[in-house]
């Protein structure tokens, strides 16, 4: 529901606070945003450069994630971010699990999922009924006011470190999730996928250091045994599906997932 996220958002061409006008997101200048019927609002104000995940991908992440297999990771965030109140936004939300696993230990907390793909957006706009979704460009300024949100996650997707830092209240909490070195390294050896970079976790680090400073660093690793279907929906969401032209026929794999979950706090 947009309603609960409503005295967060701005407008993104003013900035000035939003109200709803049935179908549509309007403020004072009258300047009006519509929302689609599957319930999220489009708060792009212009042409998109990119248009995220396919269809395809976020189909394969929904069944994948359905599947609870990343469930361990959703359990680390929501015990990372404990029980705030106000709101929590996720960036690069694709579809809404991870947000909705924090929402429900946060009983007064309302979400927000952020993300550039209208596939994503349509799953994440039902995931949870605290949580709104909005389709934004995160390398954008994000139409948020300034000191917004409690907590911000961020799995596996875009930091925008300057605007992460001016919507994130002083004493709020930015959660990143980045792969480890291993993760699924069983099938980038056996289907070329992309590798993972060795440096992710310190580039990471680096381009978040002028807004924030890392405090808690989790390390995650789970065996999953994936039958040959849940290895083609595996790599379907990742980004090698962009990349690999035809996968080579799947078998059942045991297959590492290893993550770092980062907490990190205003500088």
């Amino acid at each position: 529901m947009i309603d609960g996220a409503l005295p967060y958002l701005r407008c993104p061409v003013c900035r000035q606070p939003l109200e709803r006008a049935g179908r549509a997101l309007r403020c004072a200048n009258r300047h009006s945003f519509d929302m689609a019927k599957q319930g999220y609002a489009d708060l792009t104000a212009g042409r998109m450069p990119h248009v995220g995940d396919t269809a395809e991908m976020i189909a394969d992440r929904a069944a994948f994630l359905g599947a609870g297999h990343y469930a361990f990771i959703a359990a680390a965030l929501a015990a990372s971010a404990g029980a705030p109140d106000g709101l929590i936004v996720d960036a690069g939300t694709g579809t809404g699990d991870y947000l909705a696993t924090v929402l429900d230990h946060a009983p007064q907390a309302v979400g927000l999922g952020l993300d550039v793909s209208k596939p994503a957006l349509r799953r994440a706009a039902r995931a949870h009924d605290r949580a709104a979704a909005v389709l934004t460009d995160l390398w954008r300024p994000l139409p948020l006011a300034d000191r917004a949100a409690s907590v911000i996650l961020d799995v596996f997707a875009p930091r925008n470190g300057a605007e992460f830092r001016r919507v994130l209240r002083p004493d709020g909490v930015l959660l990143v999730v980045t792969p480890g070195p291993d993760h699924l390294r069983e099938l980038i050896d056996a289907h070329d996928l992309i590798q993972v970079d060795p440096e992710k976790e310190s580039r990471v680090r680096e381009a978040l250091g002028d807004h924030f400073e890392p405090s808690d660093a989790t390390p995650l690793s789970r065996e999953l045994d994936l039958t040959a279907d849940e290895v083609r929906t595996l790599i379907g969401m990742t980004p090698s599906a962009r990349h690999v032209a035809a996968v080579r026929p799947a078998e059942p794999a045991r297959v590492t997932a290893s993550v770092l979950v980062t907490a990190y706090h205003p500088a």
